[in-house]
């Protein structure tokens, strides 16, 4: 059997940047065991599967397909930057012929549309909550050390920790920190914790110029020391940062060592939506 894979480097628009995600076109049902073995094997933060969902469909003209996303150790309930990169298989290598493609995840249904040299996904927007420091005082000071934290917010709906470091710390500062994230599991003792968020507050001046602010995303419990770019972190943070800023249109950008940009845009019904360019750098069948 030959299913055909790519790679996409989403949110970017240049080739070994943004965050990697593979993205296979089902055909035909897969084995369950088959989907994990496959995303394990691809060893990028995210696979993502496509699949039909009638023996009709139509990879070039169908506008609703299915689709699931696994780490190399799980699958997960929501990813963005695989949906981009399923998006911009559909659009740009089958060329799909729909303005709007809806995909149907575990997280619901997922819209997706092209604009201009962008994709914008249409995702949940994730409320966050005070957290108590001495919950989770271990975990914090595996990731941050002895520095500043201004606010600390919990997502009981994505089980993301929000750490907001003060903001008196420039951008640079967030990129060179040096975070062993393997540690978070042995230190995270109350079960609630699946991902954490550093974010910072950007600046308006120099290298800062234009983004709102930034942030860094690690998911050891899935098998992700740090992703590169996180959508699903987006609809946590877009929601945080929406608050502290009065601003309902954000510019972000994740300062991992691979680095990506995202545009963001809250809606009135509680749903917000991400924008980012993308890079096809692969393509290719797998042989199974």
């Amino acid at each position: 059997m030959q299913i055909p894979i790519f790679t996409v480097d989403a949110f970017t628009n240049r080739p070994f940047c943004g965050n990697p995600a593979a993205v296979c076109l089902l055909e035909n049902d897969l084995d369950e065991g088959l989907h994990q073995k496959i995303a394990t094997e691809m060893n990028l933060s995210e696979t993502a599967f496509i699949r039909k969902l009638h023996p009709t469909d139509d990879f070039t003209k169908s506008s609703c397909f299915g689709l699931r996303w696994f780490t190399p150790a799980n699958e997960v309930p929501l990813c963005g930057h695989a949906t981009l990169a399923s998006a911009a298989v559909l659009f740009h290598i089958q060329k799909n012929t729909n303005s709007v493609l809806t995909f149907v995840t575990l997280s619901g249904e997922l819209k997706t549309r092209r604009e201009k040299d962008h994709i914008v996904l249409d995702l949940p927007l994730y409320s966050t909550y005070p957290q108590a420091l001495e919950e989770v005082g271990e975990l914090i000071k595996a990731a941050v050390g002895d520095m500043i934290v201004q606010d600390l917010r919990y997502s009981p709906d994505t089980k993301k920790l929000l750490v907001r470091l003060s903001d008196a710390y420039e951008r640079s500062v967030l990129e060179k920190l040096q975070v062993n994230a393997q540690q978070f599991l042995s230190v995270e003792k109350t079960g609630k914790v699946k991902g954490l968020i550093l974010t910072l507050k950007g600046n308006s001046s120099g290298k800062d110029k234009g983004h709102d602010f930034h942030s860094r995303y690690f998911a050891p419990w899935y098998g992700v020391l740090e992703d590169p770019v996180t959508g699903s972190a987006h609809a946590v943070l877009s929601s945080y940062w929406s608050e502290q800023l009065g601003k309902t249109e954000m510019l972000a950008f994740q300062c991992s060592r691979r680095g990506g940009e995202l545009k963001i845009s809250l809606r009135n019904d509680g749903r917000v939506e991400i924008a980012g360019q993308f890079a096809i750098v692969l393509k290719g069948n797998l042989t199974l």
